[in-house]
């Protein structure tokens, strides 16, 4: 079935983000980063702010689950921009050619509210979605059933005439229960030639 809109994740689509960009510095150990950001940083902290919890709350929360760790904890949120390393021309490249080429497209992302604030002011591309879904704002995360059919109603999408590309296997799984065309993304250099497939011009 031919493609009529497009869904786009933004973290490791649009943009390079990884703690370790910040991480690495403070904690030199490759496998002790990996269990922090794993077993502490993804799920009491980024997943808890994605669905809506305010950062102070989380950070509370996480420093008393983990007080051994309260320093890289405390250092999360004030570093949080920097993990940001730039954006992929390609993508951004890509996404202005199927805008030109009259494709609606929408953003789905797991953001909180908070660390999101400000970045359309610093990555303008942002403003040119014809709308976004910032989980942080709805109290939900991919991959949740709910996010998805959220995107289904206030988009009018029909999953399966829309593409949606997203770097994480769960989420693309979740998508694609729900009739929803897909690129599961691990390579945005490549993200041109994986659209062209669906394109019909």
């Amino acid at each position: 079935m031919a493609i009529k809109k497009f869904l786009f994740d933004l973290g490791n689509v649009f943009f390079d983000w990884n703690p370790k960009h910040v991480f690495k510095n403070y904690i030199s150990d490759e496998n002790k980063l990996d269990e922090f950001l794993k077993n502490i940083a993804f799920p009491h902290l980024d997943m808890r702010c994605d669905a809506g919890i305010k950062i102070d709350v989380a950070v509370k929360e996480a420093v008393e689950k983990f007080p051994e760790h309260e320093k890289e904890i405390k250092l999360y949120y004030p570093n949080h921009r920097k993990m940001v390393n730039g954006a992929y021309q390609d993508t951004i490249d890509v996404f202005k050619e199927i805008k030109s080429l009259g494709y609606p497209c929408y953003v789905l992302s797991n953001w909180s509210d908070e660390t999101y604030q400000g970045m359309e002011e610093e990555y303008p591309f942002l403003k040119e979605f014809d709308d976004k879904i910032i989980s942080g704002r709805e109290f939900l995360v991919k991959p949740d059933p709910k996010i998805y059919e959220l995107a289904i109603s206030r988009f009018d999408l029909n999953p399966n005439e829309t593409l949606f590309v997203d770097d994480r296997a769960d989420n693309i799984e979740a998508s694609i229960k729900l009739g929803f065309q897909t690129i599961h993304l691990t390579d945005p250099s490549i993200i041109k030639s994986e659209i062209k497939k669906f394109l019909i011009v």
